[in-house]
């Protein structure tokens, strides 16, 4: 498997990717729980599932579809205490490697 943070180096080594049209329409909509799949929460974080994940953070959100309630100063600690990453940026930019690199069929 292809570690997130070895996907810029993996790309650079093939020649058979597809094109960024090829696996992305620039209007589709990305459900947030495709960024962060299963796969990556809990490979990254102490939780099963993001849904789990927003739940647990001190906010009212109990749920993926509550996920505008969560403050980012308290999702940014939360995600500092909770996950491998220091920071709500850490994360997320881990989580959209991961999701490009599926969709780049590397993982």
């Amino acid at each position: 498997m292809v570690l997130e943070r070895d996907l810029e180096a993996v790309t650079a080594k093939r020649n058979d990717l597809p094109s960024a049209a090829d696996v992305y329409d620039e209007g589709e909509d990305i459900p947030i729980e495709d960024v962060f799949d299963d796969a990556f929460v809990q490979a990254r974080t102490e939780f099963e599932t993001f849904d789990e994940l927003v739940a647990a953070s001190p906010s009212e959100a109990g749920s993926v579809e509550e996920f505008e309630k969560v403050s980012h100063g308290e999702w940014d600690e939360f995600v500092a205490e909770s996950t491998e990453f220091d920071d709500e940026e850490a994360f997320v930019f881990a989580a959209r490697d991961h999701w490009v690199a599926k969709r780049l069929q590397l993982v």
